[in-house]
């Protein structure tokens, strides 16, 4: 990614070509705040390299995000219990389970006591003091 001059600005096809998007997603983003263009005298739009790589930087992130949530969706469905996973990714129970709700069903676990007698059965989740 290097700019066609020396000023450390890109062009919006620059800019796009680095990014992996079309000329106009550029212009999306600039009127959206996504990404904030100089403004030539010409009234023309430059991007600083900075700020492609910011977006690159933080479309990394979202790829590692959407990675782990994939994995930890997989490992619950094939068994995992919540604990086990969020141990598994070193994250809080309550932040795996709000991620594993949003992207699968959260699954019941039997409770009842031995004997055949009749069984409890609750979500796989703490209960608070006060009984919410």
């Amino acid at each position: 990614m290097t700019p066609s001059n020396s000023t450390g600005l890109l062009t919006p096809r620059e800019a796009a070509q680095a990014l992996g998007v079309r000329t106009s997603t550029i212009a999306q983003w600039a009127r959206e705040g996504r990404i904030v263009p100089i403004q030539t005298p010409g009234g023309h739009r430059r991007y600083p390299v900075q700020e492609i790589q910011r977006l690159l930087t933080d479309s990394g992130d979202a790829a590692e995000a959407r990675r782990l949530t994939e994995d930890a969706v997989r490992l619950y469905e094939q068994g995992w219990s919540i604990r086990q996973v969020a141990a598994r990714f070193d994250i809080g129970y309550g932040a795996m389970r709000r991620l594993l709700h949003k992207h699968t069903t959260v699954r019941k676990v039997s409770t009842g006591r031995l004997g055949g007698e009749s069984t409890v059965s609750r979500l796989d989740v703490p209960q608070s003091d006060d009984g919410q």
